[in-house]
């Protein structure tokens, strides 16, 4: 009755006393320190299954001591006696039986959630996709390849081929998960780890006057001369302007390496091309290397990806490779 008329007549204490009461049972901070973690829940369960603590730690692979010490951890935790020990096994107490139905739920929604885990890993690493600029697309790119193939056989690997803006555009949009560079910088918005080294030469047809000079070209000299280069925005065209003060000249741009070697194997005038490229030309004598003086020609080859998007899975295979 006394019980009655305090609910009655002191609502507001009630009240008071209500809210106090609810944050004891509710605690206050993080789950994390109220709710026993995994490990320990997947004991409990084990226990209620084969009614053995000894038992339960042999199918969990720890030792009986490291057992008996979690289920003691979690029940200063929670505040009640969940197991019953004596010579004769181990047996749930009844707050043991209820903590292990709720404890059941919560390692089946933890089971769910790595299944769907796995399952967004699973799509991930089952595509690939790869944007290049041309001298690495073309040269590079192939080997690497052919040598991620065989540690991902059931990875499908698209390649998308352009100039270096383009590359950092896909990347930006999304349409690639990995990206490769030759210019200057690192495109805004991307980060990057240096995967190798390259240098620019300047070559040209064996019957070209440059063929059989003496002398090495001078900076002037090679920016006043037409050239058959690639494109503004390619990592080639970047290097070259940036040596030259942007001052080279194009007799033709073209929007690949292949097309610009091409170009010069034929006569069409000289041009500046990465070393990587022109070996075979160089060793038949279809292209001669013209020696120059003070102007650098050399770059860094790059992995790029959007910033604070560190490659995994598949691109971090690759991206492994690379450098091996």
């Amino acid at each position: 009755m006394s019980e009655g008329t305090g609910s009655g007549t002191g609502g507001g204490t009630g009240a008071a006393e209500g809210g106090h009461d609810t944050r004891a049972r509710h605690g206050a901070g993080s789950l994390a320190h109220r709710v026993p973690d995994l490990g320990a829940l997947e004991l409990l369960l084990a226990v209620a299954r084969l009614g053995s603590l000894g038992g339960a730690a042999r199918e969990l692979g720890i030792t009986q001591p490291a057992a008996s010490s979690r289920i003691r951890s979690m029940e200063r935790q929670l505040g009640v006696a969940l197991v019953d020990r004596s010579p004769r096994g181990s047996r749930l107490t009844d707050a043991g039986a209820l903590v292990t139905d709720w404890a059941r739920r919560i390692v089946e929604a933890a089971e769910a959630f790595d299944a769907g885990a796995q399952a967004l890993r699973d799509r991930r690493d089952s595509r690939l996709r790869v944007a290049a600029s041309m001298t690495i697309a073309e040269y590079l790119l192939p080997g690497w390849l052919v040598a991620l193939r065989t540690q991902l056989p059931d990875t499908a690997v698209s390649l998308l081929a352009g100039n270096s803006t383009a590359v950092a555009e896909r990347l930006l949009a999304d349409e690639a998960d990995l990206g490769f560079v030759e210019g200057v910088s690192v495109p805004t918005g991307l980060d990057s780890a240096v995967i190798g080294h390259d240098r620019l030469i300047v070559v040209t047809a064996p019957g070209h006057p440059w063929a059989r000079r003496r002398s090495p070209l001078k900076a002037a000299e090679l920016a006043s001369t037409p050239l058959i280069l690639r494109e503004k925005g390619s990592g080639t065209r970047q290097v070259l302007d940036a040596a030259l003060g942007g001052l080279a000249r194009p007799l033709i741009e073209l929007s690949s390496t292949t097309a610009v070697k091409a170009a010069a194997v034929g006569g069409a005038g000289p041009s500046v091309l990465s070393e990587l490229a022109v070996g075979e030309e160089l060793t038949t004598r279809r292209l001669v290397s013209v020696p120059v003086a003070d102007v650098v020609l050399a770059r860094d080859l790059r992995a790029v990806w959007p910033t604070g998007h560190r490659p995994t899975g598949p691109a971090r295979r690759l991206l492994s490779l690379t450098r091996s």
